[in-house]
């Protein structure tokens, strides 16, 4: 499985016990702070392109969180890209895109989500050098993230949706 998010060592040992699988962190938000603090978000598109050394098909699972909502769209599509091609045949990418354009006041803010139990997410915040972006249609996502069909989604109390999708199986 793959994380793009913070490394939460409970996420790690919940998914470790619940799946046994080994798990591959990303932390894509240092990289996005990295170039808003270097003002080159301009050229995140092309380094996203080629930030995974890691071979084709190589991950059951993608946990995405909110990474998307932190991005502008040549960048959402350079990601999805990666995303679709990392995973494996059948494999699942699970997403939490923003549903509204209202920007909360103060300091821009990242999410670190943190698995307690099989039914229960806990949102923690922390500093983010950039907000969230406008957010992205649900014809847009179907788009950027081809082959991956959306297989459910689902509109949370938080104004987040929480889309899951599968890359087919190749047929015969």
């Amino acid at each position: 499985m793959l994380d793009l998010g913070s490394v939460v060592g409970g996420n790690l040992n919940f998914f470790g016990e619940q799946l046994g699988c080994k798990i591959t962190v990303e932390d894509l938000t240092k990289d996005i702070d990295r170039h808003v603090g270097n003002d080159t978000v301009g050229g995140l598109p092309e380094f996203l392109a080629h930030r995974f050394s890691q071979p084709d098909a190589t991950f059951d699972g993608i946990i995405c969180w909110d990474v998307f909502d932190y991005l502008e769209k040549p960048a959402v599509q350079a990601l999805a890209t990666q995303v679709a091609r990392l995973l494996k045949p059948g494999g699942l990418v699970l997403a939490f895109f923003n549903h509204t354009e209202t920007p909360k006041p103060g300091q821009p803010t990242y999410t670190r989500y943190v698995v307690v139990d099989p039914r229960t997410l806990e949102h923690r915040t922390y500093p983010a050098a950039r907000g969230k972006q406008k957010p992205l249609p649900n014809r847009d996502l179907q788009r950027l993230f081809e082959p991956l069909a959306i297989t459910d989604q689902f509109l949370l109390k938080t104004n987040l949706r929480e889309v899951i999708f599968r890359k087919p199986v190749a047929s015969l």
